[in-house]
């Protein structure tokens, strides 16, 4: 049986693009195009793993969906793989070690993602 990943991201077109990329690999994926429609999918859908973006209908909208995950007894041992653009839109830069603590995900990739880099980082999550 297939991992299912969840993609909460409102680009549609980085969404079928990630989506190719993951069903090419055997991965099962459904998304959401917002951060409440991603919530409700991770409660109704139990994925093994989400991709998060950041900016979404607000600039933080993927911190908030972050945080309500971590604070959900159902959801909150699921991997999030946080996709953000803030990097380039902001000049921050995320560090998984520094950023733990106040952003409760297990990995950041910068956009644009490189397949072969979001396969990788899927599988790693996933203790494949």
């Amino acid at each position: 049986m297939p991992k299912k990943v969840l993609i909460i991201d409102d680009d549609i077109d980085l969404v079928e693009a990630m989506r190719i990329t993951l069903e090419n690999a055997g991965f099962e994926v459904i998304d959401a195009q917002d951060g409440l429609k991603g919530l409700e999918k991770a409660r109704d859908e139990k994925p093994d793993l989400i991709i998060l973006d950041v900016m979404m209908g607000t600039q933080d909208e993927g911190f908030h969906v972050a945080y309500q995950m971590r604070q959900d007894a159902e959801l909150q041992g699921i991997p999030i793989i946080m996709l953000t653009a803030v990097g380039q839109e902001t000049g921050f830069k995320f560090d998984k070690d520094k950023d733990e603590d106040f952003l409760p995900v297990d990995e950041f990739i910068e956009k644009p993602v490189d397949p072969q880099k979001l396969i990788e980082k899927v599988k790693v999550n996933l203790g494949m």
